[in-house]
């Protein structure tokens, strides 16, 4: 990916400003099948919903389904889209690689997709609207340097499957280049919380000096602080997480060990990709990439 395209769309960050708005005479007759990864997670909850109220808004019907982390499910969902003969299709891939033969199918059939969060990897979408989960990713190996005062060894929660977190661990592992003292010793995979919980767990027997772990997602980081809470190393082990949901911003401001989280926008990612969605199908030029900023939640503390 080119870092440059992505960063000069940057200032196209709102609907109106990317040329989005059409009538809802216009907008009355599409049809948008949305197959979201998951609904058991706070992201995918307000991503969903922003989808319906800029959907409701924009007078398009919209279809959705959740594939509940299973690829077969994702792909039977774009099938179905397909037969109903649906106007565009929005994916948040279970497996970046795995949605490729859906998206080439749903192109076969004049059916143009879009991704949301998660990237499609090896085939191309007519737009992707993203947290830059890179950034986010340097963001949070800073935040994990500061933290550990630029030395230690560090463990990594990872989700490989997924471009976006992948993209996440490379910003990450970017960071840390910068501060020799610094060592990745563990990347272990942790999808679910208690997978996460047994990963950090395992972490922590086998490097006794870790000092700080990253959760490559809320559900990762809040299992690391679990396991370090049982370890009794609150005082040794820093905790950095992504997303910033509320369960994860509340347990930055309680406990002085989850130094910190990266923080992403749902509510802007599913508006805009209802937004690319109405905007393709009524004619009106897209960019390819449209990246959503990072925040970094961190407490107030003295």
């Amino acid at each position: 990916m080119n870092r440059n395209a992505f960063f000069k769309c940057l200032a196209a960050s709102c609907l109106c400003c990317a040329g989005f708005a059409v009538s809802a005479q216009t907008a009355g007759k599409y049809t948008v099948g949305a197959s979201l990864l998951t609904q058991q997670h706070p992201f995918y909850i307000e991503l969903a919903d922003a989808m319906k109220k800029q959907a409701a808004k924009d007078g398009v019907r919209l279809d959705l389904s959740i594939a509940n982390q299973d690829l077969n499910k994702q792909l039977s969902d774009v099938e179905d889209f397909i037969s109903k003969k649906v106007d565009a299709i929005i994916l948040s891939p279970v497996d970046s690689k795995g949605v490729k033969a859906a998206v080439l199918k749903a192109g076969a059939a004049g059916i143009p997709v879009i991704t949301v969060d998660i990237a499609a990897s090896g085939v191309a979408v007519v737009a992707h609207v993203a947290t830059d989960n890179y950034a986010g990713g340097v963001k949070a190996g800073e935040l994990m340097a500061q933290a550990t005062a630029g030395k230690g060894r560090i463990g990594v929660l990872h989700y490989p499957t997924v471009q976006s977190v992948v993209d996440r661990v490379e910003g990450f592992k970017k960071a840390l280049s910068a501060h020799p003292q610094m060592k990745i010793v563990s990347i272990q995979p942790g999808i679910t919380r208690a997978e996460a919980l047994t990963a950090a767990q395992n972490m922590l027997q086998a490097h006794p000096d870790l000092a700080g772990i990253f959760g490559f997602g809320d559900d990762a980081a809040l299992a690391a602080l679990a396991s370090i809470k049982a370890a009794n190393k609150l005082g040794q082990v820093k905790v950095v997480g992504f997303d910033g949901m509320a369960e994860a911003r509340a347990a930055v401001d309680k406990e002085p060990a989850f130094v910190g989280v990266i923080r992403q926008y749902p509510d802007q990612m599913g508006a805009r990709a209802i937004g690319l969605a109405v905007a393709v199908l009524a004619g009106k030029k897209v960019d390819k990439l449209n990246p959503v900023v990072p925040g970094v939640y961190t407490a107030a503390r003295q």
